[in-house]
């Protein structure tokens, strides 16, 4: 079996390597700043190994008083979560300083209600939802297109739990948190909560009583309403073109009863929790996945105040261009292959190309043993030293859409 290593393990067995790079400040040596150039460039392609911040544990507090939940929590998850940085997400998960509030007794508003830019939620461990991607068609947040997380066109690196991580390294859930209902004892048999709304009403799976005023009914999975659009959308420069497919959120619209669920991917009826009655939100497994609306008013706690949310790698990019992330359709190989037609994969660092013998985008003992062999092949004018020039990815010091 292989070990994935941290960066600091192959900073180790470079050190003795006669390497030619610029001194920066804090740099801690030519060895730590090809390790640099490797952890900062921002490519599609396969990641070295697995970075994750050290003694991290999932820490959450849920407490009720004065008409409010409190949701108290560091955000990181009570399950392991998936390798990052990974192809198609290059950040790392860190903790956070969440305190989310919602009322206890939520009342309905007059319409659905969108918030831009804001958490949907939180799962019972801590860690927000938020379905919504800061990739948009052109680069172009006008544009009114933005790619969808979780459809398998455009990947942003969600790990097996659903979720990945902002460049602010904060992990967070785009649909179905799986390790979370795992160790909450699966929904097979009940209802299962795992979250609470921004407004209060809470979240299940999409499992629930097939009579919504009937806790003795058939559980069975909800259906959203939403379906894709017949047709095609706007050629350019008005739009991306193309069929509806789902790797746009627009691509979808809403069909009243044509599902189980409203327009905020909820309904009304008795649960668990609640055997009374309560309006409640699904988890689906199709669009929208987590709601994109709000059945009542969603706290400010919620609110970001930041820049648009987004997985894919930092804010910044002028319209023009290719999504961050990897385009991909589903159930095959990103378009034109790992890196388009022919050659390495784009942005891949060339140092990680040369030590993944194996080309499985991690580093194993074996490679790391022969790493002083392996850089050799990075010494293109035969000098006896790898400059930048050598070890930074073709295209400039980021690589495609990377860093200057």
């Amino acid at each position: 079996m292989k070990t994935a290593l941290l960066f600091p393990a192959i900073s180790f067995v470079l050190l003795p390597l006669a390497v030619a790079a610029p001194a920066e400040p804090g740099a801690g040596g030519p060895a730590a700043a090809i390790m640099a150039e490797i952890a900062n460039t921002e490519t599609g392609g396969d990641t070295v190994a697995w970075v994750v911040s050290p003694g991290m544990r999932n820490e959450v507090t849920i407490k009720t008083a004065d008409g409010f939940r409190t949701v108290t929590s560091n955000g990181w998850p009570d399950h392991e979560p998936g390798q990052f940085p990974r192809r198609g997400n290059p950040n790392t998960p860190t903790g956070q300083q969440y305190k989310f509030r919602m009322p206890l007794a939520p009342k309905a508003a007059e319409a659905p209600v969108f918030r831009g830019g804001w958490w949907w939620g939180v799962a019972l461990n801590g860690v927000p939802f938020e379905p919504g991607t800061g990739e948009t068609w052109n680069n172009d947040p006008r544009s009114g297109w933005r790619y969808e997380a979780a459809t398998g066109f455009l990947n942003l690196g969600l790990d097996e739990h659903n979720a990945h991580v902002q460049p602010n390294g904060s992990y967070h859930y785009h649909a179905l948190p799986k390790g979370m209902v795992e160790k909450l004892g699966g929904d097979e048999k009940k209802m299962l909560l795992v979250g609470w709304a921004a407004d209060g009403f809470p979240l299940y799976t999409s499992r629930a009583f097939s009579e919504p005023k009937n806790a003795g009914s058939a559980l069975r999975a909800m259906k959203s309403s939403y379906r894709l659009r017949d047709g095609r959308r706007p050629e350019e420069p008005e739009g991306p073109g193309g069929a509806f497919d789902g790797r746009f959120s627009q691509d979808f619209e809403f069909v009243k009863d044509s599902g189980d669920l409203d327009e905020c991917n909820g309904r009304t009826g008795v649960t668990p929790e609640f055997p009374e009655g309560t309006y409640y939100y699904c988890i689906t497994a199709e669009f929208p996945f987590v709601p994109r609306k709000w059945r009542g008013e969603p706290d400010a706690s919620f609110g970001k105040g930041g820049p648009p949310p987004g997985g894919g790698g930092r804010g910044g990019m002028r319209p023009g261009g290719a999504p961050r992330g990897i385009l991909e359709e589903p159930g095959g190989p990103p378009q034109g292959g790992l890196g388009g037609p022919g050659g390495r994969p784009q942005g891949v660092p060339p140092v990680m190309e040369a030590l993944d013998l194996n080309k499985d985008g991690r580093l194993d003992r074996d490679e790391l043993g022969k790493a002083a062999e392996s850089l050799k092949k990075l010494d293109a004018n035969g000098d006896g030293t790898i400059g930048p020039e050598e070890y930074r990815p073709a295209g400039g010091a980021g690589g495609a859409g990377g860093r200057p």
